[in-house]
């Protein structure tokens, strides 16, 4: 039964991805998620249901569209196929629990506004701040013994805090360093997570950002030009937080506080 239930949440999560394909593509651009119906964005042409099938579709025509033979997006399979597998393991990890509710719901959220911003590198509203509404209505629920005033903790000092870290920057440079989706992003995160998880997260995604950014230097040389977008590693540390917050602070506090 539990294997059962493991696979129904990863194909639900395949569909969502499918779902999430859509969002990414249209919601940027300012077009409607609910018409026209799926078509190829290059040719146009409207897709039927039987090639709409998350993934399979994908594998079955190489990467082609099925009209126009012009290859898809590589986005699309592995959208796909990432929001199954984080399903599948949200359910192996917290079963039929409001714990579940709240890691789908996060999920749900996080994993469009990450290919938005790695595309467009701008995170919309519309997924941020009704995420900050359903954190904080829904820690009543999934909060257990957490009282509820540390998720909201976790949404203001989620927004302060990196607004704190923006405003230096910009002090100093005299340039932006972050936007004002990022500093809606880690809210949000506090708002589902506590405030708790604020410093983990800011820790984990500050440290990969960094790791990456090394790396197009070494890559690109010092004159590059290129911008990364913090998004992505707050949701990475996010989820890597929702995941596994307990082993997390555990290690943190490990190396601060050594025995």
């Amino acid at each position: 039964m539990e294997l059962f239930f493991i696979l129904v949440a990863a194909v639900f999560g395949l569909v969502c991805g499918s779902f999430f394909n859509v969002c990414i593509y249209r919601i940027p651009r300012d077009l409607s998620i609910v018409a026209p119906p799926s078509h190829c964005p290059k040719c146009e042409h409207r897709l039927p249901f039987w090639l709409n099938v998350p993934l399979l579709t994908y594998v079955l025509l190489r990467g082609r569209c099925y009209f126009c033979r012009e290859p898809i997006s590589v986005r699309y399979p592995l959208v796909e196929l990432l929001t199954g597998l984080l399903f599948g393991a949200a359910a192996l990890r917290f079963g039929l629990t409001p714990a579940l509710a709240r890691a789908l719901i996060l999920i749900f959220l996080l994993v469009p506004v990450t290919f938005i911003d790695l595309e467009f590198q701008i995170i919309p509203d519309g997924f941020s701040l009704p995420g900050i509404v359903i954190g904080l209505a829904g820690c009543w629920w999934w909060g257990g013994l957490v009282p509820w005033w540390e998720f909201l903790l976790g949404a203001a000092f989620g927004w302060l805090s990196l607004w704190l870290v923006a405003t230096g920057y910009h002090c100093f440079t005299g340039r932006d360093g972050m936007g004002g989706g990022d500093l809606k992003l880690l809210a949000m995160l506090g708002a589902f997570l506590g405030c708790k998880a604020l410093l983990p997260i800011i820790l984990l995604s500050s440290l990969s950002g960094a790791v990456i950014g090394v790396g197009l230097v070494l890559w690109q040389g010092r004159d590059g030009r290129y911008a990364i977008p913090f998004g992505p590693f707050l949701a990475a540390g996010g989820l890597l937080y929702l995941f596994y917050g307990p082993q997390l602070l555990d290690f943190y506090w490990g190396l601060v506080l050594p025995a």
